[in-house]
């Protein structure tokens, strides 16, 4: 385990209280070549997350590295459901999936109307234990090996209901990415990585949840430098997003906060530890974490 102290950039004098500036940037685990998903146990005490191109998920705590799932079907992004389960987006299979208590697994979703999903992304579960994942074609456009294919569905949002009935919520999107609730679900937030929003791959849209299901999306904010794929909420709010040059911290309002300066582009982030106040960071080839003044929303 590697630290490296001054790892903050304050934009908005505010940030100065959401950091403790005594806690160094902390490299976990190295040597991979796209790590993605963090997932936090706390009742095991250990981060899950994904090793894509070596197709395993892997399991980090205090005592070590070991490996959770291999093959992983290509998973990506993970959270755990109201009863604290495994959630999962997987590539290969294009399907999200459960893992039950007895290690065995559920699937979720694979279809839609009749057409296979493309590549589910990462998810998110609400109060109510509906499941929302993104669907973009990331991964059957990629070259794991043996699972290029044709897309046969658009790019969208899904939510399915605790009795399996899935919809298609979020239909405008180019590439919906990493999404995340606020504390109140009363706004849901989506990244797209795609080149639909006047050909800007780089924005976070806000969508309102008055009805239950997203309004119209706004734009929330524009990460610069790289692209905002993960993303997550602390307990006041602010959206934590992943970016070229780390990992931007951003107002309910979407200006620009501060940020956790990272020594290669972040994938993901998920809030963790004890106190779930330590942010968990994956990067290119990297897992970092750093402790902060600020917690994760109380859920998911």
């Amino acid at each position: 385990m590697t630290a490296s102290a001054s790892c903050f950039q304050i934009v908005d004098p505010a940030f100065a209280a959401y950091v403790l500036h005594n806690a160094p940037l902390k490299k976990l685990a190295e040597g991979f070549d796209w790590v993605e998903g963090p997932v936090w146990f706390g009742d095991h005490q250990c981060l899950l997350f994904s090793d894509i191109p070596n197709d395993r998920i892997l399991r980090w705590s205090e005592a070590g590295l070991s490996t959770f799932r291999a093959p992983s079907n290509y998973a990506n992004g993970h959270t755990r459901d109201r009863q604290g389960r495994l959630i999962s987006c997987e590539h290969g299979t294009r399907r999200v999936t459960r893992t039950e208590w007895d290690g065995s697994v559920t699937v979720i979703a694979d279809s839609y109307r009749g057409r296979r999903l493309n590549s589910p992304n990462d998810v998110v579960v609400s109060r109510d234990g509906a499941i929302w994942f993104t669907d973009p074609h990331y991964g059957i456009v990629s070259d794991y090996e043996g699972y290029k294919a044709e897309a046969e569905l658009p790019c969208q949002v899904y939510r399915v209901d605790p009795d399996g009935t899935i919809e298609a919520v979020i239909t405008d999107m180019a590439c919906p990415n990493g999404l995340a609730f606020s504390p109140d679900e009363s706004r849901l937030y989506v990244a797209d990585t795609g080149r639909a929003f006047q050909d800007d791959p780089r924005h976070i849209l806000a969508f309102d949840m008055g009805t239950g299901r997203p309004g119209r999306g706004s734009l929330f904010h524009r990460i610069d430098p790289g692209a905002a794929d993960g993303i997550r909420v602390d307990d006041e709010g602010n959206l934590w997003s992943s970016a070229g040059d780390g990992v931007h911290c951003l107002a309910p309002d979407g200006h620009l906060m501060g940020k956790v300066l990272v020594p290669e582009g972040v994938s993901n982030l998920c809030f963790g530890g004890r106190a779930k106040h330590r942010l968990f960071i994956t990067a290119t080839t990297g897992v970092y974490s750093v402790v902060l003044n600020r917690k994760g929303a109380q859920w998911p």
